[in-house]
């Protein structure tokens, strides 16, 4: 799945690969699916801010940033890559995304089991 967002001015382009979870752990050190998960309590179905207590903006910027670096992969580390814009305006950006870190968790199978 990719997406191209403006920001700042310039199209950034998005990509969730099998790999996303990968390279979350290999660049944070963390499980990607337990974040992912604490995360889907700020989000309603709609990709819409319900909780803001349940955010957590570093582990957004992460997941962000994983996903621009499987689209490019010459991108900088996550903390020059922000620093390269004036603006990020996050929480236009977090609906935008929502579904490309989630998708991680559905399936796209039909389950084949009777019931």
């Amino acid at each position: 799945m990719e997406k191209v967002l403006n920001i700042d001015c310039r199209n950034v382009k998005f990509k969730s690969t099998g790999a996303f979870l990968l390279r979350y752990k290999a660049q944070f050190h963390r499980d990607a699916l337990q974040d992912i998960y604490r995360l889907q309590g700020a989000v309603d179905e709609n990709n819409k801010i319900t909780n803001i207590e349940a955010l957590d903006l570093e582990v957004f910027y992460n997941l962000i940033w994983t996903l621009a670096k499987a689209a490019d992969p010459l991108i900088p580390p996550p903390v020059e890559w922000l620093d390269t814009f004036s603006e990020f305006p996050l929480m236009d950006i977090i609906p935008e995304l929502t579904d490309m870190m989630f998708n991680c968790l559905t399936s796209t199978v039909q389950s084949k089991k009777k019931v």
